[in-house]
């Protein structure tokens, strides 16, 4: 048995390893799809595989880094040749997602968000701190290859940035969601969860495709996906509604149009940032204030047993007996 163990954890570790970097590849193909160019470099407005590579550090440990290691560098292996000043790109993507995996772990992060101050671990230490390190490799490996101007860095650097950022903020809750999600709650609401999908899915694409400029429309629906739905119900709403988003932004169309590429990445990743925070925020609040509800009706109906018990216990015939009467 010890000997079957010892071969069946390698095994484990390699079909872990092949399907982190098989999710990573597979993000990395979706947010290709849509680009922006800002100073003559290429950016994508979200960057999916950072949000996958965080969930997936956080959800299975350390051990899976190289298969964002060799995810990345199957992203990199599809749009170009491999060459040595590649390396920098691969050490960038992959130390980013080890690094917001460490200020998670050092501040006690947990992965069912349940607490607001986990929302706010992972938007300020992962999504904002840990990205500057891919973004900086990126931007500064195109500086020293000659791909871009020195005076483009920071431009090109934020959209980078941004763009990483975005991709913890909205796709890693989505998958932490998903991993922990509770199918009994869900089953009980479904017709609501139908409503609120179908008024999702045709109002977020006429707010996108609308001149006018009806984003807003879109808060709603997140305040009632956290509501009724947690975390799950409103991420998947601001996923959804960020993709139609990018869409939109890269299509030149709705709110959008007329504008050029730095205004575009600019207003995008400003909505997206947005809803994101919102629906992420909004969601570990309630959340939190459920399990406090529900901790303190457990409390009370544990004393409640506690009293019927006691009550319960009282013998007639343990009481002291009454005084006879002289007369008799």
């Amino acid at each position: 048995m010890v000997g079957i163990q010892e071969l069946r954890r390698p095994a484990v570790h390699a079909l872990q390893t092949s399907a982190v970097a098989a999710c990573y590849f597979a993000a990395g193909r979706l947010g290709l799809l849509r680009q922006l160019v800002v100073e003559g470099a290429v950016v994508t407005p979200i960057w999916p595989p950072t949000g996958v590579a965080v969930a997936c550090l956080l959800l299975f440990g350390l051990r899976v880094w190289p298969g964002i290691a060799l995810g990345a560098l199957l992203v990199v292996m599809s749009i170009s040749s491999v060459q040595p000043a590649v390396t920098g790109t691969l050490v960038g993507n992959t130390a980013a997602p080890v690094c917001a995996y460490y200020l998670l772990r050092k501040v006690g992060f947990r992965t069912d968000l349940a607490r607001l101050r986990d929302g706010f671990a992972l938007v300020f230490l992962a999504a904002l701190t840990a990205t500057l390190i891919s973004a900086t490799a990126g931007a500064g490996l195109l500086v020293l290859t000659g791909k871009l101007a020195t005076d483009g860095f920071w431009l090109v650097w934020s959209a980078w940035w941004a763009g990483d950022a975005m991709g913890v903020l909205i796709v890693t809750p989505v998958l932490l969601a998903l991993y922990g999600a509770r199918r009994h709650r869900c089953a009980r609401r479904w017709k609501e969860a139908v409503a609120l999908a179908l008024l999702t899915c045709v109002l977020v694409p006429f707010a996108m495709h609308s001149s006018v400029g009806l984003l807003f429309l879109v808060y709603p629906l997140l305040i009632w996906a956290a509501l009724r739905f947690q975390l799950a119900g409103s991420m998947l709403c601001a996923l959804f509604a960020s993709v139609m988003a990018t869409i939109a932004a890269t299509d030149r169309v709705g709110p959008f149009a007329r504008l050029t590429g730095v205004e575009v990445m600019i207003k995008l990743q400003a909505f997206n940032g947005a809803m994101a925070l919102t629906a992420l925020l909004l969601s570990a609040v309630i959340t939190e204030q459920l399990n406090t509800r529900r901790s303190v009706e457990q409390a009370c109906q544990e004393l409640v047993e506690v009293l019927e018990h006691l009550t319960a216990g009282e013998n007639p015939q343990s009481r002291p007996p009454m005084e006879l009467d002289d007369r008799h």
